[in-house]
């Protein structure tokens, strides 16, 4: 009985998580309140509290979600890539960030507001932090079988020049692909010449 109870609020939870995603990306995070997200799922705002303390404790919540959409992303691409071809693991990883980044719905807008800085700079926190975390435990390892990796502080490295590239994607979207996968093995010391 007590299992069944708690699946029901772990389901309730999920349902205000995915209609306050659905409520930022059709409305934007400004026009969207609590009363909204409680009507779209047909529950009191007091089962809402249950649940959020707040409206920023929901977004955080959405930003953990869209968060695991990109780390998902990340596995697929992971799986995806040829071991041993550097050169296409950098072009295709530099197309997944700025398909991720360069993503628009109103949501993701409104986290380019200035009043939102601090939400924006916390989403790219996460995402920075699991995608270093993540190809340091999988794709640094693979690499690392195959060739010699020079790199101290291999975190602290990779954490910069993510938010770098993220950066340079978001305020240049004209850099290609190219020229940026050239960044990335500069900085990480990756040959990419061709044989």
């Amino acid at each position: 009985m007590g299992r069944q109870k708690d699946r029901g609020r772990d389901r309730r939870r999920e349902e205000l998580l995915c209609a306050a995603r659905d409520l930022y990306q059709e409305k934007g995070l400004a026009r969207t309140s609590i009363q909204d997200i409680t009507d779209r799922v047909g529950v009191t705002r007091s089962l809402f509290y249950h649940y959020f303390s707040d409206k920023d404790a929901v977004t955080s919540a959405v930003l953990d979600d869209y968060v695991g959409d990109y780390v998902e992303a990340l596995s697929y691409w992971n799986e995806r890539r040829r071991k041993g071809d550097v050169d296409e693991a950098l072009l295709s990883v530099v197309r997944l960030v700025r398909n991720a980044i360069l993503e628009r719905d109103s949501f993701r807008s409104d986290l380019n507001s200035t009043e939102n800085t601090s939400l924006y700079l916390g989403f790219i926190h996460r995402v920075v932090d699991h995608t270093a975390h993540y190809l340091i435990d999988t794709t640094v390892k693979d690499y690392g079988s195959l060739h010699t990796i020079e790199i101290d502080h291999l975190y602290e490295t990779l954490y910069m020049l993510i938010t770098g590239v993220i950066g340079l994607l978001r305020n240049n979207p004209s850099v290609d692909d190219e020229m940026a996968a050239d960044i990335v093995a500069q900085t990480l010391h990756i040959d990419r010449s061709h044989d």
